[in-house]
């Protein structure tokens, strides 16, 4: 009720009051007028307005909370992917370094169309695309190369499209909907890069995109079962079962190069103790960097935010 609502109903008098709430009750509307329960027709005192369904109220909600984190970062891209099959058996010809930087250039897929824009709207060719990753011209041939033989991106024109089976920002793609998909926040993704991905240490920035398909869907955990609903019957994985899985042939390596990848000076990844076994730890991925969940999920990962400080 509005402020001006709210002193005309203060206003009225009880049997005003009370003839109101019985038409709100057993009225009718004729003709688009509201009528009385004796017929009177009282529609400069009452108006109709449409009432939101909880589920709509919910879905409000979290467009509107999602709407102002995803603000905070920078916006998104949605990264496409299928549930626990790892990025070198997807791109096998694509090194750990050519992963972070696909990662980069995907934060500049453009709306609808998949073209690679600046944020001014301007187009990236295939020369203003080697001066935003930084590499030297024959380290980015060979690797713009990989990413044409993979299919990431194709050339139109003067133009860099991106496969929507990868990256996609806007309304989703005809064809796309059996795959997975999770947010990277751009401004996030970004920094990192800047801070990681032009010199040694850009393979460490490769492991955010390539757990991206072991992460729990809500939760952020990295997981064997990412899709599970019920969280009580998430598996988690420790840190020896990931290095397996990314053939890491030491634990210890892994570990260490996960400690080193901070946005802001804050931890990327965060080790919790395992309830079951002491000696090992449970992986939880930063929301300010990959986020795939809902509000409720983004509630409960705020909760434990302290683990990012």
């Amino acid at each position: 009720m509005g402020i001006e609502a709210t002193r005309e109903w203060k206003g009225m008098q009880p049997r005003q009051k009370i003839r109101m709430l019985e038409t709100q009750k057993n009225g009718s509307i004729v003709d688009g007028a509201i009528l009385a329960t004796d017929g009177v027709d009282v529609s400069h005192r009452l108006m109709i307005v449409p009432r939101k369904t909880m589920a709509q109220q919910r879905y409000a909600r979290n467009r509107s909370i999602m709407g102002l984190f995803a603000e905070e970062n920078g916006g998104y891209v949605s990264a496409l992917f299928e549930s626990c099959i790892t990025m070198a058996q997807r791109f096998p010809s694509l090194s750990q370094s050519d992963i972070a930087r696909l990662m980069f250039i995907g934060t500049y897929t453009g709306y609808s169309d998949g073209r690679l824009r600046h944020d001014n709207g301007t187009t990236i060719d295939r020369v203003a695309l080697l001066k935003l990753t930084g590499m030297s011209r024959a380290r980015y041939s060979e690797f713009y190369g990989r990413l044409l033989v993979e299919d990431v991106i194709r050339e139109a024109g003067n133009t860099i499209i991106v496969n929507p089976t990868v990256f996609q920002r806007g309304e989703s793609v005809d064809g796309t909907n059996d795959l997975q998909r999770i947010r990277l926040y751009r401004q996030s993704i970004r920094e990192l890069y800047e801070q990681y991905g032009k010199g040694r240490d850009v393979k460490q920035l490769a492991i955010v995109f390539t757990i991206i398909p072991f992460l729990h869907f809500s939760t952020n955990v990295v997981c064997f079962n990412p899709q599970e609903y019920n969280i009580d019957q998430i598996q988690p994985m420790t840190v020896d079962k990931l290095a397996a899985m990314l053939n890491y042939a030491q634990t210890s390596k892994l570990k260490a190069a996960m400690n080193n990848v901070k946005l802001g000076g804050r931890p990327v990844f965060v080790f919790v103790e395992d309830v079951h076994d002491k000696r090992k730890r449970r992986i939880v991925v930063n929301p300010r960097v990959v986020f795939a969940g809902n509000a409720d999920g983004l509630t409960q990962l705020r909760a434990i935010s302290v683990l990012f400080n």
